[in-house]
Formats: C-alpha cells, structure tokens, sequence
C-alpha cells in the first residue's frame, strides 16, 4: 500500500511539474529574437571597424560611430522590451570594397551595417519601436560611412 501511494504522489508531483515547465514555455519569448541578436552582432562589427578606422574622413566616421552606438542601444532596448512585453529613406551604395582598399574598415564597417540593416528588417515587429528607431540609426550610419569613403579618397 506504502509503494502506492508513494508511486501516485511521486506521479502527481510529476504531472504539476510538467504543467508548470509547459506555463513557463507558453509565456517565454520567442527563440530570443534570432535577427535582433544577429543585427546586435553586426552593429558591434561595424562599431570596432569604425573605432579603428583612420580618422581621415571629414568627420563622417566619428558621425557614424555615434549613429552605429545609439543603433546598438536601441537594439538591445528592443531586445528587453520584447522580452518583458508579450509579442502576440533611401541612401547610396557604396561602392565595391575593391574599389577603396585602403579603407578596409569603412568597409567592413559598411558590410556590417548592411548585414545588421537586413537582420532588422527581418525581425519581427513587436519592440516597442526600438527596432524601426535602430533601423533609422543604421540607414543614417550607413551613409556617414558611405560620405566617409567618399572623404577619405
């Protein structure tokens, strides 16, 4: 009889547990925002390029930097505002990376920014405008470093 009841309490206590993992699955955020994390990533690629570009670029590379941080706040904002809340302009195109290689860091910071760009127009929409003011950011950024380039020829 001890064994019984033993099993039903051990099967009981099984069972809420069960439920409450499944409530704590049901309320968590989704996979952690694959494409806010990868556009993260690309903003502080494009940040180091830009802290050690040379500094010969009319002030376009400083403006940059300084877009490029407040594009990193704002995804990271984006990011914990998603996860404490449920989640039911055109510019130039820099030229080939060959065309200028003697800015392999305004270029790299380019790439970057791009990659990052694309990963923010493929997150989801639910981050309390953090991530359209971020996209905003980069799009500025991007063509600070693209009059950057242009400077430093």
């Amino acid at each position: 009889m001890k064994l019984k009841t033993v099993s039903i309490l051990l099967l009981s206590i099984g069972l809420v547990a069960a439920g409450y993992a499944k409530s704590l699955a049901v309320s968590a955020p989704a996979a952690d925002q694959p494409k806010m994390q990868a556009a993260l990533s690309d903003l502080m690629n494009a940040q180091r390029e830009l802290q050690v570009a040379e500094h010969n670029k009319g002030g376009h590379r400083t403006k940059a930097l300084n877009l490029t941080n407040r594009a990193i706040a704002a995804v990271q904002e984006g990011i914990e505002f998603d996860r404490t809340h449920d989640s039911t302009g055109d510019f130039p195109v820099a030229e080939a990376a060959s065309s200028y290689p003697d800015q392999p860091h305004m270029q790299a910071a380019l790439s970057s920014l791009q990659h990052a760009q694309d990963n923010l127009q493929q997150a989801t929409a639910t981050k309390g405008g953090y991530r359209v003011k971020a996209m905003n950011l980069v799009a500025e950024a991007i063509a600070q470093v693209n009059m950057g380039i242009a400077a430093g020829r």
